[in-house]
């Protein structure tokens, strides 16, 4: 019995120091990407738990308001092999998987991968590309490896998409089809600074930019860690339920004609996890949820054309999210 209970008291001792870093880390990373994105905490910490769910970005929003310079700031505090890639109306496919080409010398030949083979890959304004080109990323996002002329190769680990998007209505856009929307498992938007936050902008910006002297929190293989720690979040069962029970709402609402897949009731339960660590909690609360609800789903529902209701997706997750029962709430 002693046996038993100092093995169990050391696990335990195990897992809150296991904690303690992961908290500690993934709050130095939002640390260190505010010194570079000013006034956007609570955007940087959205980022930042996207990263620790192991999923991908994606950053919606008007020309010049930080898109890129979040992604790349988000980079830099990785110490992971990055790449750039600016989306463009002529690009193709195989230049972003990468190609097969014949070499004269082996006579054989050779794959040589594109940009998308990296651990963070910046995919700058993609939806300046065509559809075509955009599924391109389909496979490597949701699989983790890309098929080129019929031979399969793995993408290294971790991988993460981060990519910036201006808004539908821009001109030479297109817009992104739900597959690909689908396999973001978050969408944020930063917004313009405030006339506080835009004086200093203007002051950190004087000489230098800051992300020059902007340097790595943690490394590849403990970002692998960290998210492997995110997986032991206790997530109790009534709480599993209301994610659930906001997906189903989201299939039998009037004004949708596609609501959220599994996978998108996955990216919100990993995401939830991600958030309570980030707060520095070891369970998950419904307040998790609801933080978390409208970037992890909003863009993956598609609107009914037909339907009477002119509400948008972030208003209808926000309704449900005020009307659906809340697990440990006492009705009145």
């Amino acid at each position: 019995m002693n046996v038993m209970v100092m093995e169990s008291s050391s696990v335990t001792s195990r897992l809150d120091r296991s904690f303690s870093w992961a908290h500690r880390s993934a709050s130095g990373i939002v640390d260190n990407v505010s010194r570079v994105i000013v006034g956007k905490t609570e955007a940087i910490k959205l980022a930042v738990v996207a990263m620790m769910s192991g999923g991908h970005l994606l950053i919606e929003d008007a020309p010049g308001v930080g898109k890129t310079m979040l992604a790349r700031a988000l980079a830099r505090s990785l110490e992971c092999s990055f790449k750039r890639i600016q989306f463009t109306p002529d690009m193709l496919p195989g230049d972003i998987t990468g190609t097969t080409v014949y070499n004269q010398k082996s006579g054989d030949f050779e794959f040589r991968p594109g940009p998308v083979m990296a651990q963070v890959v910046l995919a700058d304004e993609i939806n300046r590309a065509t559809p075509k080109v955009q599924s391109a990323l389909l496979e490597c996002m949701e699989e983790r490896q890309i098929s080129v002329d019929g031979v399969t190769h793995p993408m290294p680990a971790p991988f993460h998409v981060l990519a910036t998007q201006n808004p539908i209505e821009y001109e030479g856009t297109f817009p992104l089809p739900e597959t690909q929307l689908d396999r973001f498992t978050l969408r944020l938007s930063l917004g313009f600074p405030d006339a506080s936050g835009e004086l200093t902008i203007l002051e950190n910006q004087r000489h230098h930019h800051p992300i020059e002297n902007l340097g790595p929190v943690i490394h590849a293989e403990e970002l692998l860690t960290l998210q492997s720690t995110v997986k032991n979040v206790f997530v109790d069962r009534l709480v599993s339920e209301y994610i659930v029970a906001i997906a189903g709402a989201t299939r039998k609402h009037a004004a949708l004609y596609l609501g959220v897949s599994p996978r998108g009731s996955l990216a919100l339960y990993r995401t939830a996890q991600a958030h309570a660590l980030l707060e520095g909690r070891d369970f998950v609360l419904p307040d998790d949820v609801k933080a978390l609800a409208v970037p992890v789903l909003a863009h993956r529902l598609v609107l009914d054309p037909s339907s009477a209701h002119k509400t948008g997706s972030r208003d209808i997750i926000g309704d449900l999210i005020a009307t659906l029962p809340v697990p440990g709430a006492s009705g009145r």
